[in-house]
C-alpha cells in the first residue's frame, strides 16, 4: 500500500494494490475517484482538492491494531 500527496494538483492518492491494471474508474462522490481492476476489486482511490477535504493532507499516520 502506498499513499502520495501531490502539492501541484492538491490530490491525495492511496494505492491499495501496486502494479494492478485499472479497468474502470468511477467518481463515487464529487472529487473522490475510485479505481477498480478487471475483477471489480478496488485498487486505488484519489481525493481531489485534498487540502480542503483531508486534515493535514501533507502528513500521514499509519497504525495497526490487533
Amino acid at each position: 500500500m502506498k499513499a502520495t500527496y501531490d502539492l501541484k494538483t492538491d490530490s491525495l492518492t492511496v494505492i491499495l494494490k501496486e502494479n494492478a491494471a485499472i479497468a474502470e474508474s468511477d467518481e463515487d462522490k464529487p472529487g473522490v475517484i475510485l479505481d477498480y481492476d478487471e475483477h471489480g476489486n478496488l485498487v486505488s482511490l484519489e481525493i481531489l482538492d485534498a487540502s480542503r477535504r483531508v486534515t493535514k493532507a501533507q502528513q500521514m499516520e499509519f497504525q495497526t491494531t490487533e
